[in-house]
């Protein structure tokens, strides 16, 4: 909680105004808050004896033309500068203010007409209890088993859950997390999150596993090493693609992968190629031909196995198969990082020779079909509660809207998923938002924007505030409850709002 600001305990919120100090009614915990100071989330202040919202707010502004990238309408920090272009506009909810309590409409609601089709959008910043993140760590190495507890600064956070192709997950925050536990608890979880979705760094820690450095868009850093590539598939893909670039040049393959290793004699892409039998023996539980499991326990070595010398998944080659003296054999990692060549001597043992030079090129093409490793971060919420209520008066009619897609949302201008089923529970990659959108409340609570686009008529229908629209011009001259500011914004590449096939498919649209 921040020393600029009171936080009182209880029911009654009191009286609007405390001595020198006024009451900020933005959200649950309803700070007093002095002359020159800011609340306890550092989003309002009280200026000259109003409360005011500390962050500007950001306007996107298109350039007329279909296509064009987004540009900054105001320069100077939005507070002294002049219209720069006369594009169509969008008002985000990064800087307008929340919708608190229930009853009182969204901060702005705002009219404009896009490609002859009259529309509303509906601004606010929602405090969101029930949220996380999904982060996806583009790594073929064991960063702690499913369900394994994750911490950020000594506290749990979240925790490990089901692995993707080339990539380990992890799920953090949610309401148990922000609420459910201690205080300290809820506080690091709150800190936690609002760092990832501004596209900061975190250290996190997870039980029985390691430490791991995950930034949005960034490399992810496992036990102090960064991560380079992802894998371009477990190791019995690797045969599928890359068979043909060895046939000729080396006897066996074997792609060694935590998850499925591959040998290229016995695998089918081998044998369509005419392939011979080698004598290889992998010691792991065999699939299907040529397709190997449980090689090794999940760990930093090749593979994301726990070797660091690939013969110890071989047993002893079988003459009588086809293994000879002098017969070649490339082992290779999933990402080409760890790769060798040997050939077997009189004893039918593998010795180490220097990696020829033919081999390398299949070697770097595996590599370069490894894609850059990376972090995203998905921010998860279901969006409830005043929210809703202060986009129409009857909450349910604004979900039906959305589950029946005439209604358009967005985290900033950014794109959203939105799952199927009940609620409005939505799912948005933080790197497609403008910088600093998310905030918090430390109640605790994570703020982040979001705005709902409709038709007017649509609004209208569903018992949106009419008396509350307001034009775009209006919205730039005059602000809002709380003197916002203005600043314009690029907003992330590829982001055109509102996509206007999405206009084109809302009922009644010109086509």
């Amino acid at each position: 909680m921040s020393e600029l600001a009171e936080r009182f305990e209880g029911h009654d919120p009191g009286p609007a105004q405390a001595g020198d100090k006024i009451r900020c009614d933005a959200c649950p915990v309803m700070c007093y808050i002095a002359e020159g100071r800011t609340g306890a989330c550092d989003r309002y202040a009280n200026s000259v004896g109003r409360i005011v919202r500390c962050d500007p707010l950001v306007v996107l502004d298109h350039a007329a033309e279909s296509g064009e990238p987004i540009v900054p309408f105001l320069e100077d920090g939005g507070r002294q500068g002049e219209i720069l272009n006369t594009g169509r506009r969008f008002v985000t909810a990064i800087g307008a203010g929340t919708t608190y309590p229930d009853y009182k409409p969204a901060p702005f609601i705002v009219s404009q007409e896009v490609d002859g089709v009259d529309l509303v959008t509906v601004v606010t910043e929602g405090i969101f209890s029930y949220c996380g993140v999904k982060v996806k760590i583009d790594t073929d190495r064991h960063i702690g088993p499913e369900t394994a507890t994750v911490r950020a600064a000594g506290e749990a956070v979240g925790h490990v859950t089901t692995g993707e192709y080339g990539s380990q997950m992890l799920s953090l925050g949610g309401v148990h997390h922000l609420t459910g536990g201690s205080k300290a608890e809820g506080r690091v979880t709150c800190d936690t999150l609002v760092a990832l979705c501004n596209k900061k760094p975190v250290e996190l820690t997870i039980d029985g596993g390691a430490t791991v450095v995950v930034e949005a868009g960034k490399a992810p850093v496992i036990d102090g090493k960064t991560e380079r590539r992802m894998r371009v598939g477990c190791g019995s893909a690797t045969i599928g693609m890359f068979a043909t670039q060895w046939r000729g040049l080396v006897d066996e393959v074997v792609v060694v992968d935590d998850h499925i290793t591959g040998v290229v004699s016995e695998h089918q892409a081998g044998k369509v190629l005419g392939w011979a039998d080698t004598g290889i023996k992998i010691l792991g539980r065999r699939s299907t031909p040529g397709r190997y499991f449980k090689v090794s326990e999940p760990g930093l070595g090749w593979g994301g196995t726990t070797i660091s010398d690939p013969l110890d998944i071989l047993g002893p080659w079988n003459p009588k198969k086809g293994a000879r003296p002098g017969l070649s054999l490339m082992m290779v990692s999933t990402t080409g990082e760890q790769y060798a060549y040997y050939e077997l001597d009189e004893d039918l043992k593998p010795t180490k020779k220097p990696f020829p030079e033919r081999l390398e090129k299949s070697v770097r093409l595996i590599e370069e079909n490894c894609e850059p490793a990376l972090c995203t971060v998905l921010f998860v919420a279901g969006a409830g509660g005043s929210l809703r209520a202060g986009v129409v008066e009857n909450p349910v009619n604004l979900t039906r809207s959305v589950q029946g897609l005439r209604t358009y949302v967005t985290v900033g201008g950014a794109p959203v998923y939105v799952w199927p089923g009940g609620g409005i529970t939505l799912m948005v990659d933080v790197t497609r938002v403008p910088d600093n959108a998310f905030g918090y409340v430390p109640t605790p609570a994570v703020v982040a924007p979001i705005e709902f686009t409709l038709r007017r008529d649509d609004y209208v229908r569903l018992g949106g505030y009419e008396s509350e629209i307001r034009t775009v011009a209006d919205v730039l001259a005059r602000g809002g409850e709380y003197a916002n500011p203005r600043v314009g914004a690029a907003a992330a590449a590829g982001n055109r709002w509102p996509p206007l096939e999405q206009l084109r498919r809302m009922p009644g649209a010109p086509r």
